[in-house]
């Protein structure tokens, strides 16, 4: 038992290649002298880990991920709940969730917040979700179950997928949530009212991890068929990155221009997006890396001559808010392109740091790529600039000192 008291944090999946932001957030967490105490929603699915995760040595609890699984389980974190004052209020909670959502998500969050209410680890004092949409709910159960406070950190499809009724009332039961764009705070904000519970807080890198490398950018400049300008995009191959759209835009661009795309990161349109290539006859110009852990992904950087992202903003109103690959790359000293959605101008300012183009824009995006591919003075000016942004204002130790002093307030100890 800890006598400073266990921060719980609830996560979606845990380690997950394609969250680093957090895992770098946890060991910060822990470097700082918080007790932590992992409980995921969902056993990892990847096949590597990041050697920031090997750095946390935080226990980990993982819940049923569906509660037909665990039945045994499920059944006694129910009886164990119903013992407790406030599995009725939580219950009641359900009750009107499910008449706004009828779906098996509500039940199987109940159920996973009932197991996490029995199965706290001693010292249990405060419980923190990652992400406002379901961890946030088994959260808000298992807090009315246990009477412990919460608190959450928002992101982004979870805030733009998740009803504002939903999010109104877990902002009215919850102490605090912090956030990591400016267009994600001013939303939570504003539904939060007069409260002041919303707190911006951009991710940040760990800088000694992503220290600068000392050589500088390469002078290919698309001339020479032997020597191709390196292009790279790290991403899961969802729609909200725009694979499609980039695909579109490499295929715009002249025949004459000398150029290769990586693609780092796995996910379900991967497939789609190969064949897509194929057809569009960009195959052989193109080399997909699949996921790959932190370190490979930093060696990628530092050999690439452009980073590129063609974020968008999804029919169903899934974004990226801030990508932090963006960051990782501009720390690299490596030039951005991107599109100006959601938190990516708080990061790049369009010809000052890195290039910025309107979404769902191929024609546009081409034109910006070709700018990159041919003049290499302008790849090393907006590369040393975000890297001066990066080093200035996306220092991760600003973040973890927020969340410390948060914690702290909510009664929480440090070593």
């Amino acid at each position: 038992m800890s006598a400073r008291g266990t921060l719980v944090v609830l996560l979606k999946g845990y380690p997950r290649l394609s969250e680093t932001f957090i895992a770098q957030e946890l060991l910060g967490l822990q470097r700082a002298g918080f007790d932590l105490h992992l409980v995921s929603l969902r056993h990892p699915t990847d096949k590597k880990r990041h050697p920031v995760h090997d750095e946390i040595t935080a226990p980990v609890l993982y819940l049923p991920e569906y509660l037909h699984d665990e039945p045994m389980r499920v059944a006694r974190g129910v009886w164990q709940s119903l013992r407790k004052t406030g599995f009725w209020p939580a219950l009641r909670r359900l009750g009107r969730d499910f008449a706004r959502d009828r779906t098996r998500n509500r039940v199987r969050r109940f159920g996973q917040a009932c197991v996490l209410a029995a199965e706290l680890p001693p010292g249990a004092r405060w419980l923190h979700a990652h992400f406002i949409h379901t961890p946030a709910s088994v959260a808000a159960y298992a807090s009315r179950i246990s009477g412990l406070g919460w608190s959450t950190s928002a992101h982004a499809k979870d805030i733009w997928t998740t009803p504002d009724w939903d999010l109104t009332e877990k902002l009215a039961e919850m102490t605090w949530v912090v956030t990591c764009t400016e267009s994600g705070h001013a939303h939570l904000a504003g539904l939060a009212g007069p409260r002041g519970t919303a707190h911006l807080s951009h991710h940040g890198l760990d800088l000694h991890r992503f220290a600068p490398p000392d050589a500088t950018g390469s002078l290919r400049d698309g001339t020479d068929p032997a020597n191709p300008v390196l292009l790279l995009s790290v991403g899961r191959a969802v729609p909200k990155k725009g694979y499609d759209i980039l695909l579109d835009a490499l295929h715009r661009l002249p025949a004459t221009l000398h150029w290769r795309l990586e693609h780092i990161g796995g996910g379900p349109e991967l497939q789609a997006f190969k064949a897509q290539a194929d057809a569009l006859g960009l195959s052989a110009r193109i080399d997909w890396r699949g996921a790959q852990d932190q370190t490979a992904v930093l060696a990628r950087y530092r050999a690439s001559d452009a980073f590129v992202l063609a974020c968008r903003i999804t029919a169903d109103g899934d974004r990226d808010g801030l990508p932090n690959v963006l960051v990782e790359a501009s720390s690299q000293r490596l030039p951005c392109l991107s599109t100006a959605i959601s938190g990516v101008p708080e990061l790049l300012t369009g010809g000052e740091n890195g290039l910025l183009v309107p979404p769902e824009d191929p024609v546009a995006l081409a034109l910006a790529l070709e700018r990159l591919i041919r003049d290499p003075g302008l790849r090393a000016r907006l590369g040393h600039a975000a890297c001066d942004r990066v080093n200035l204002h996306f220092d991760h130790h600003a973040s973890i000192r927020l969340l410390t002093d948060l914690f702290r307030a909510a009664g929480l100890e440090t070593a």
